[in-house]
């Protein structure tokens, strides 16, 4: 509700301070359905893409349908958890329990898939810093500040991208360890017995998957380049739908907005995307269209994800108090 009520905010002052109602009108006559159409498959197909990554990653272990499932799961669990927590590691409970798997293993597929998208920063942000060599990525508002602070960001995300990868598929062993040095203090001794197995079951299934052939990972690193590309392309659609803004640097800037919005502190980076949207694609379009834009985006990559995310958590929580088997 409360990730909500701040998109809800500062969505409406962008509004005042940008909307135009008689400058819409004009400019909507130019409308062009077949690309907000567009915009709405490509939000559609990332969930679709989504929970064949998460099928494919458990080699069948979950079906397509069930990898949807849990993939709607982690984007809920997301849009109301702090962008720099992200919902992968909650969502985990969530298909262990959907699937009937140990919480270990299926932490174990969530990481993994943290992990892809952390080796797609690793080429999505070299791409967009020698794009910034022919193309204004970031706006002329943030000026030269802006922009070394950009690249400093970028420089901190790199290096922990790299981290990641290497606790996950050299070190599978460090978060075992680490989580068994906390559970050995006394007021979490307790859960110890509960925990370590799931731990457990976590690193081994963490040194299968990182033992797969490289085509295993190419087939991941596929999917979860299409998954990110339909995120940006979302952007893309639904701006050019209305305004003919200069497409390649259109989906650059969508891109960089999102890996700045990674770390927002706000659940679902709420309010921080919004004010985000203005700085870095306000600017490529006319007044009058950022806040109708700004909306549509925010109702397709995100108020959408809470309502189907939220109709799927309680109908596990109905299913749990009625006492019915995972699989029913």
């Amino acid at each position: 509700m409360v990730s909500l009520l701040l998109s809800a905010l500062v969505l409406a002052g962008v509004g005042y301070v940008t909307f135009d109602a008689d400058a819409f009108r004009r400019l909507i006559q130019h409308l062009r359905p077949g690309l907000l159409a567009a915009a709405v498959a490509v939000a559609v197909a990332r969930i679709g893409i989504g929970g064949w990554r998460l099928s494919q990653v458990s080699e069948g272990r979950l079906s397509i349908w069930s990898g949807t499932r849990g993939q709607l799961a982690w984007d809920f669990f997301s849009s109301v958890t702090p962008s720099v927590v992200g919902g992968g590691p909650v969502a985990a409970f969530y298909v262990a329990r959907d699937e009937d798997i140990a919480v270990g293993e299926s932490a174990a597929l969530m990481f993994f898939c943290i992990l892809l998208d952390q080796l797609w920063f690793l080429v999505a942000i070299p791409l967009l810093v020698v794009a910034t060599v022919t193309i204004d990525l970031m706006p002329d508002a943030a000026g030269a500040v802006g922009m070394w602070s950009l690249l400093a960001y970028f420089g901190g995300l790199l290096v922990w991208a790299g981290l990641y990868a290497y606790a996950t598929l050299v070190r599978p062993r460090l978060l075992v360890e680490v989580t068994d040095w906390c559970f050995r203090w006394r007021y979490l001794r307790r859960f110890r017995e509960t925990v370590m197995p799931e731990m457990r079951s976590y690193f081994r299934r963490a040194r299968h998957l990182g033992s797969r052939a490289p085509a295993f990972y190419a087939y991941g690193f596929a999917l979860t380049a299409l998954t990110w590309l339909a995120r940006y392309a979302l952007v893309f659609f639904i701006v050019r739908s209305v305004h003919a803004a200069d497409g390649l640097l259109l989906f650059a800037r969508s891109a960089a907005m999102m890996l700045v919005g990674l770390i927002m502190p706000t659940p679902g980076g709420s309010g921080g995307l919004e004010g985000l949207y203005a700085l870095f694609i306000g600017p490529l379009m006319p007044d009058a269209l950022v806040a109708p834009t700004l909306l549509t985006w925010r109702l397709l990559g995100y108020y959408l994800f809470i309502a189907l995310g939220a109709y799927l958590f309680l109908h596990q929580l109905r299913r749990i108090r009625a006492g019915e088997s995972p699989t029913e």
